[in-house]
């Protein structure tokens, strides 16, 4: 029954459909980038769920899929590569995490009470805030602009039954012709979840406090300043995939901006900002029962950047250029505890205090042969360099490596070249991408990171050479007024792919760890994936949209790629009129037959999920009321999926109600 049920969706999902909540853009540009709408002044109505987490809104993108090593802070992969070959930034902002394990994602420091829409750029193409391979996703924090006198305020609430998640937020913005300021926050608060058999998962429980402010000021006619501050704290954040919890994830990330709209006819807009971050993070195991050894693990990532970029339209060229650069420290340490006191704590250093220097320039050129006919290019150019200044930290590493050196330096490079044309609501382009990235600080200078899905302590390695990408991708759609279906695809070809090879002349720190991994390079790997999407209004009130996406990842000894996704896909019919909306949806998994058991994947059986909600607007004047209640998971479906750090179970069935409140 479940494989006809697939099988139905799979024949009616024929062509590629951009997901729930993706601005089609019927302009220019639509095969460069896709956008996920998340708020405008207020949290979306048309979303499923509206207070769901920033990690959900951006699962709904056929280029992503969220690594899950708990109910909270999942992991963004780009054209299913995880972040060391992708870039994820915040209005423009290099942030890097603080953790060893990957428990605080760039996107954890966000809100969708503070968030407009999340820009994706696939592959070499989204290069203009650093080097990248895989994608980048820019997250554009919502803020009024300058105009009328206008105060608004609005208050957010809701509750989920799976986990007792309660959430609560507020959000106030005012502007005139001179100022504006839009200040808002949100508390999440959830225990443990239940998985489809009524079992409960221990350590999933995590509780959030995120604040967000930005001001604008007015200062001459075309100039404008602007602050901004966001301060996101996570404290007792459990992680039932890992062996470790979180007693604090905390972040404070600042800006400063300086905006010109010249009256020169070359350049239109003009901007420069200088930004600090500020991300601290402890892992605990503490709450775990029988730990071996009690470990204390902090660690600590401190960014300065700034970017300066202008854009200006000249002739039939639409041109931009961003001078962008950061400084960045990253610190983590581990203490090991023995049961027995009279012997002595154990220290080191995991992330040796590694700093990182990078000077990059970005330009981008939108050629508008006709009016049909498009060109684009990319090209950027990066001074990349680490640096190790503690004397301990680097003896430490020479213990593998007697002649590291202290610093290392590397040139980055990326370029792309796409061609498309839209005429008639027939759109196609095609489209060459290169480039490169420096190993990341666990990469290059990890000192025993213990993997739990693989089992094996990981050493980095100081003398790996750039990972470099060769990157061809294609895409056909059509749009009508009831109709618009797409199939896009892109093929990687990465050389000097970067992965842990097992050195049996170490031994392994962690206790039960099967081994040591050096960071080791493979001569090369390549990573495929298609969309196929559709929309279709079926009357002018009920729109049918589906998805469906295939990828394939293997190395050069044709050895599968680990959390590469099956075929998934989803379908919904959403129905409007009025103040009232409701949707049901299903979406799923086949089976995931090309696991790979070198890096520790296991089979993963096939699933397939019912949801459905309905939401209603109450007006009263200049106030509304919206509400939206609905079912997840409706069948109570026990499973998981491939990109489940160690096949943890998801949540089973869940209730949901959304409030929403403003004027």
């Amino acid at each position: 029954m479940k494989k006809t049920i697939a099988l139905f969706f799979m024949t009616a999902i024929y062509l590629n459909f951009s997901a729930q909540g993706t601005q089609h853009d019927s302009l220019k540009h639509s095969n460069i980038q896709e956008v996920i709408v998340i708020g405008t002044k207020e949290i979306s109505q048309k979303q499923a769920k509206p207070l769901s987490s920033v990690d959900e809104y951006l699962e709904q993108s056929a280029t992503i899929n969220m690594l899950k090593r708990g109910a909270y802070a999942w992991e963004p992969l780009i054209n299913n590569m995880p972040t060391e070959r992708t870039l994820v930034t915040i209005d423009g902002m290099r942030i890097f995490g603080a953790c060893t394990d990957k428990m605080d994602p760039v996107t954890s420091y966000v809100e969708v009470s503070n968030l407009a829409k999340a820009e994706i750029s696939s592959g070499q193409g989204g290069s203009a805030h650093g080097s990248t391979i895989g994608g980048s996703i820019d997250l554009v924090r919502e803020k009024s602009s300058l105009g009328d006198e206008r105060f608004r305020f609005g208050i957010n609430s809701g509750f989920e039954s799976v986990n007792n998640q309660k959430v609560f937020g507020a959000a106030t913005s005012y502007r005139n012709s001179r100022f504006y300021a839009d200040i808002n926050f949100m508390n999440r608060d959830a225990e443990n979840y239940w998985a489809g058999n009524h079992q409960e998962i221990p350590f999933s429980q995590f509780r959030k406090f995120n604040i967000s402010g930005i001001s604008g000021v007015k200062i001459d006619e075309n100039k404008l300043i602007e602050a901004s501050v966001i301060y996101d704290k996570a404290n007792d954040v459990g992680y039932p995939a890992l062996p470790m919890d979180v007693s604090l994830a905390e972040a404070l990330i600042g800006s400063l901006k300086f905006q010109i709209l010249p009256a020169d006819f070359f350049i239109k807009d003009w901007e420069t900002k200088l930004y600090y971050n500020n991300i601290t993070h402890r892992m605990d195991d503490t709450k775990r029962p029988a730990v071996p050894i009690h470990m204390d693990m902090p660690g600590w990532s401190k960014t300065a950047g700034y970017y300066s970029k202008f854009r200006s339209d000249f002739e039939r060229h639409h041109m931009s250029l961003n001078l962008n650069g950061y400084y960045n420290q990253s610190l983590a340490e581990m203490t090991m505890y023995p049961a027995n006191p009279a012997e002595s704590a154990m220290f080191m250093y995991t992330w040796p205090d590694v700093k990182t220097l990078y000077q990059g320039i970005f330009i981008e050129d939108h050629f508008q042969i006709d009016d049909f006919v498009e060109l684009k290019f990319t090209a950027s150019a990066g001074y990349h360099s680490n640096k190790i200044d503690n004397e301990f930290a680097l003896n430490s590493m020479r213990i593998f490596y007697p002649d590291m050196t202290q610093q290392k330096s590397r040139i980055l490079k990326n370029f792309s070249a796409n061609f498309s044309r839209n005429q008639l609501g027939l759109e196609y382009g095609i489209g060459v991408g290169f480039g490169d990235r420096a190993p990341s600080v666990s990469e290059g200078y990890g000192f025993y990171l213990f993997n739990s899905f693989e089992n094996y302590d990981y050493i980095g390695n100081p003398y790996l050479k750039n990972e470099n990408s060769l990157e061809g991708n294609a895409y056909i759609s059509l749009k009508k007024t009831d109709f618009f279906a797409k199939i896009s695809s892109s093929y990687f070809h990465i050389s000097n792919y970067i992965v842990g090879k097992i050195n049996p002349e170490f031994i392994p720190m962690t206790i039960g760890a099967k081994g040591v991994k050096v960071y080791s390079a493979l001569d090369y790997a390549t990573i495929f994936n298609v969309s196929l999407d559709s929309e279709i209004k079926v009357l002018p009130e009920l729109k049918w949209t589906s998805q469906i996406v295939y990828s394939r990842g293997k190395d050069f000894q044709d050895v599968n790629l680990p959390f590469i996704s099956p075929v998934s896909y989803f379908t919904k019919l959403h129905f409007e009129k009025g103040r009232f909306n409701t949707e049901f949806s299903v979406k799923g998994n086949f089976k995931h037959h090309d696991y790979s058991a070198v890096y520790g994947e296991k089979p993963v059986s096939d699933f397939i999920l019912f949801n459905a909600n309905l939401g209603y607007r109450f007006d009263f004047g200049h106030s509304k009321i919206f509400t939206k209640v609905g079912a997840e998971n409706i069948l109570n479906r026990n499973y998981t999926t491939y990109a489940d750090w160690n096949n943890i179970p998801r949540p089973g069935r869940n209730f949901f109600v959304n409030v929403n409140y403003s004027f």
